[in-house]
């Protein structure tokens, strides 16, 4: 078996045997669109398979691993967003990580990004501990949520336009669900400061006419049924950006920092 069967035991796994599953981008659309609860949508998310190219590279990766993972058990499974169910703060990424949450079957987990971003958010006291090494290691988010545009872990991290408009509405979805709890988006990188603006139409933000560029510690004002919320640019945590030092410890302190001031 290359990837966890839903409903066999993983910690935290949200689906069963019985959760609907996507097969295309249509099904995505309809199940998403019906989920009433982020249990149910997170659930539903977990066990998607309408992208082809998605599935099959997401399974190899489980079925061959990697050489210091080759005695564990990969999720194999796309990865659903993760945190507080009515946060204050939502932190929007790119895509699990093929060794990342592709093995632990959480968002951020098991890769360098991860490490700096949870180390990060409990500085901030926005997370009950300093790592997130796997599922149920006793992690928690305070006040806030982990989320990507993309919930299967893609070939090279480059998913395709369709393989992005696919996954879109399971983030549309999770965004207005949330949406009334949240006063703060963070958006890690350029490629999620793109992909959050459609997104936030499509759950009722006003949004400014222009769209602002990304810029690390930009702000942006938006409102969702008249109340504040601000949109912060981030640095990715990447390897590359955290090793250049583009990226450093106390750049992310600074904006989890102001997330958490803006979120009160």
């Amino acid at each position: 078996m290359s990837f966890v069967p839903p409903g066999t035991g993983w910690p935290d796994d949200p689906a069963t045997a019985d959760t609907p599953v996507a097969l295309d981008p249509a099904d995505v659309r309809r199940l998403a669109a019906a989920s009433d609860t982020l249990a149910e949508l997170t659930a539903r998310q977990s066990v998607c398979r309408a992208c082809p190219r998605l599935v099959e590279w997401r399974e190899e990766v489980a079925r061959v691993k990697r050489r210091a993972f080759a005695e564990e058990t990969y999720w194999g499974r796309p990865v659903p967003g993760w945190g507080d169910e009515h946060p204050r703060i939502l932190v929007v990424g790119l895509a699990p990580a093929a060794h990342g949450g592709n093995r632990t079957g959480r968002i951020f987990t098991g890769d360098r990004s991860g490490d700096w971003l949870f180390a990060s958010l409990h500085r901030c006291g926005l997370a009950a501990q300093a790592t997130s090494t796997h599922a149920g290691d006793g992690q928690r988010l305070l006040g806030a949520r982990v989320m990507a545009p993309v919930r299967c872990a893609p070939p090279a991290n480059k998913p395709t336009p369709a393989e992005k408009a696919a996954c879109q509405p399971w983030m549309s979805r999770e965004l207005a669900l949330v949406a009334r709890d949240v006063r703060v988006i963070v958006a890690l990188g350029g490629y999620a400061w793109q992909a959050v603006w459609p997104v936030l139409k499509e759950a009722g933000y006003e949004l400014p006419r222009l769209r602002p560029p990304f810029g690390h510690g930009a702000e942006v004002e938006l409102r969702h049924a008249g109340a504040p919320v601000t949109l912060l640019g981030c640095y990715h945590p990447s390897q590359q950006n955290t090793f250049t030092g583009r990226v450093t410890a106390q750049m992310l302190d600074d904006v989890f920092t102001r997330a958490r001031s803006l979120a009160v």
